[in-house]
């Protein structure tokens, strides 16, 4: 796929059909999360896969009530480790390159995802104090993006962009 073609055509998917995920489309997912490159290559980063339908309710409540996000067959949460960047990189790891790490493998996932047929949107509108405490995670662990991931069942229009001109200062 022409990923240039890729990233101008994947939208933010936000209806989904009621359509499994299969495994191997999952392992491909999987695998774009973790070849992402990260800071110092420390991956101080930690994704779960949700599937269940109560955990995938719980996660959209705490979402504003964004319902559309539980009806996704795959919720994906894109967490920081702090004990995996914190040695070498202090706060700014923990506040800063360790989310950056998150972004990018999210945004490579979601590249295969729509080389795969499949939608995703990125949702950072979340109580994180609620999501921690739906999962049930270790302390070094910061929720920081919810990714819906299914078969879209519409796929909305193009959305406008700036100019290059307003976009990009040559210096």
């Amino acid at each position: 796929m022409d990923i240039l073609k890729a990233v101008k055509e994947r939208r933010s998917i936000r209806n989904f059909q009621n359509r499994e995920i299969p495994g191997e489309l999952v392992d491909k997912l999987t695998d774009a999360l973790i070849w992402a490159p990260s800071a110092g290559n420390l991956q101080a980063r930690k994704f779960y896969f949700i599937k269940d339908e109560k955990l995938k309710k719980k996660i959209a409540a705490a979402a504003l009530n964004q319902h559309f996000i539980a009806e996704a067959p795959l919720v994906i949460i894109g967490c920081t480790d702090s004990n995996r960047i914190s040695y070498r990189y202090g706060e700014r790891g923990i506040y800063l390159y360790s989310v950056q790490d998150v972004a990018a493998s999210i945004m490579g996932m979601m590249l295969v995802a729509h080389e795969h047929g499949l939608g995703s949107t990125w949702v950072g509108a979340f109580y994180e104090d609620e999501v921690f405490k739906i999962l049930n995670m270790s302390p070094n662990l910061r929720p920081v993006a919810i990714v819906p991931v299914g078969y879209p069942s519409k796929i909305p229009y193009p959305p406008s962009r700036l100019s290059k001109e307003e976009a990009v200062e040559f210096c």
